[in-house]
C-alpha cells in the first residue's frame, strides 16, 4: 500500500493531522496499536485555547464543540482563604473553551470515517524504516500478517512512549527533563461544577484544581506524593481532602516536563507528546500538540500544493519556540501553585509574595492571561 503521509498514532494529534491533510487532498493512513475503544476511553484535559478551536474549525470538526463547549472568560485562584479572578477577556480579548479531549477524539474519528480515510487499529510490531532517505516505509503486523506502507513522509504522533521517537538514533536526540516530586490524583464526578470557571487552589495541604467537562460533569484533582497509590484513596477521603483545600464558598499522575529536540529527522516529523510533555497545571498539553499539527499540516500542504518546502524546513524551529514558551509557563504555574516537599519557610514566603504580586498587578495578570489563552502563531 502507498500513501503520501503515514501517521503513527490515532490520538487527537494523529487524527487532527489526518483530517487537515485529507481535506487538502493528501492521502494518509493512520496506524494505531490500540483499539479504537481504548483510544476513546482515555480521559484527558479539555481546556482549549482560541487557536486550537480555530484549528478544529479549519479541520471541519467544530460543530459539536461550538454547541456543547463551555466558553470561559477567566479562572479563579484560591489562596489564603479567598479567591482572586483572572479575567482573560478583559486582559487579552480572548477566551478558552472547555470541551473534553474524548469528545474531540470522537468528532475526529467520525469525520475520518465519513471521509473513508483508513485507520489501522490493533497494529502490532510497528516499525519505521528509511526515513533518512527519499522513500520511507512503515511496517506492522495484524491478524498474523505483515503489512508495509510506502509513503513520502512519516508523522510520529504516538505519544511519549511511542515507537516514533524510539526509532531515531539516540545520538541525534537532545532531551531535557524535570520530574516533579508529586503527582495529581484525579476524580471524574457526575455532579454540577462547584464554580462556573476553573478554580486553582494553593493550600498548605497542597494544590487542588476544580475543573469540569460539562454543566453536569466535574473533574477534580489533588496534589499527592509521587509514590501515592490510587487504591489508598476512597471517595470519602478524596472529597474530604478537596474540601479542606478550598475556600468556604466552594465547600458544598507523575508530573514531568520533557522536551526532545529536534522534531525532524529526514522525512520523519514528531508531533505532540512524542516530543514534549508539560505539567498539566497550565492546560498546555493538548494545545501544544494542536500547535505542532497546525504547523506540520500547513507545511505538508505547501509542499504538495505549492512545491514550497520552507514550512517543512522550519518546522522544528517554529515548534520548539512555542514548546519552550509553554514549558516555561507550565513550570511557572506549577511552581506557583504547588507545595514542594523540601521547601522551607523562606520558599513559602516567596511563593506567597509571588501570588500577592499577581493579585495586585494587572501587568502580571496580563502575562498569565496571554499565556493561558494561547500565544499567537507566527504564520
Amino acid at each position: 500500500m502507498r500513501v503520501q503521509v503515514a501517521i503513527i498514532g490515532a490520538g487527537p494529534s494523529g487524527l487532527l493531522l489526518g483530517q487537515l491533510l485529507e481535506r487538502a487532498g493528501i492521502s494518509t493512513l493512520i496506524v494505531e496499536r490500540q483499539t479504537g475503544a481504548y483510544v476513546l476511553g482515555r480521559v484527558r484535559a479539555g481546556v482549549l485555547e482560541q487557536g486550537t478551536v480555530e484549528t478544529l474549525e479549519e479541520a471541519g470538526v467544530a460543530v459539536r464543540l461550538h454547541k456543547e463547549g463551555l466558553v470561559h472568560d477567566g479562572i479563579e485562584i484560591a489562596f489564603g482563604g479567598a479567591r482572586h479572578r483572572i479575567d482573560f477577556r478583559s486582559l487579552t480579548g480572548k477566551t478558552v473553551t472547555v470541551y473534553g479531549q474524548t469528545e474531540i477524539t470522537h468528532d475526529l474519528m467520525d469525520a475520518r470515517g465519513a471521509q473513508g480515510a483508513p485507520t489501522e487499529y490493533e497494529a502490532d510490531h510497528v516499525s519505521l524504516h528509511d526515513f533518512d532517505r527519499t522513500s520511507p516505509k512503515v511496517r506492522y503486523a495484524k491478524a498474523g500478517k505483515t503489512h508495509e506502507i510506502a509513503c513520502d513522509f512519516i508523522a510520529g504522533c504516538d505519544g511519549f512512549h511511542g515507537i516514533s521517537r524510539q526509532s531515531v538514533q539516540q545520538t541525534a536526540l537532545r532531551t531535557y527533563e524535570r520530574i516533579y516530586p508529586f503527582g495529581w490524583l484525579g476524580l471524574l464526578s457526575d455532579t454540577t461544577p462547584v464554580s462556573p470557571e476553573l478554580i486553582y487552589a494553593n493550600h498548605a495541604r497542597g494544590f487542588a484544581l476544580c475543573s469540569m467537562r460539562s454543566q453536569t460533569r466535574s473533574r477534580y484533582y489533588l496534589q499527592v506524593p509521587a509514590e501515592e497509590k490510587v487504591e489508598d484513596w476512597s471517595d470519602e477521603r478524596f472529597w474530604n481532602e478537596l474540601r479542606a483545600r478550598l475556600d468556604e464558598k466552594a465547600n458544598a499522575a507523575l508530573i514531568r516536563s520533557f522536551v526532545s529536540e529536534p522534531l525532524r529527522f529526514g522525512r520523519l516529523f514528531l508531533a505532540g507528546d512524542a516530543s514534549h510533555i508539560v505539567p498539566p497545571t497550565g492546560a498546555k498539553g493538548l494545545n501544544l500538540a494542536a500547535s505542532d499539527v497546525r504547523y506540520l499540516a500547513h507545511a505538508l500542504i505547501a509542499h504538495y500544493q505549492d512545491h514550497d518546502d520552507r514550512g517543512l524546513d522550519s518546522y522544528s524551529k517554529r515548534c520548539l519556540t512555542r514548546i519552550w514558551l509553554a514549558e516555561r509557563f507550565s513550570w511557572w504555574m506549577t511552581s506557583l501553585l504547588h507545595r514542594f516537599p523540601q521547601t522551607d519557610s523562606f520558599g513559602d514566603r516567596l511563593q506567597a509574595a509571588e501570588l500577592s504580586y499577581l493579585f495586585r498587578s494587572p501587568v502580571a495578570q496580563r502575562g498569565l492571561a496571554e499565556n493561558y489563552v494561547g500565544l499567537p502563531y507566527d504564520d
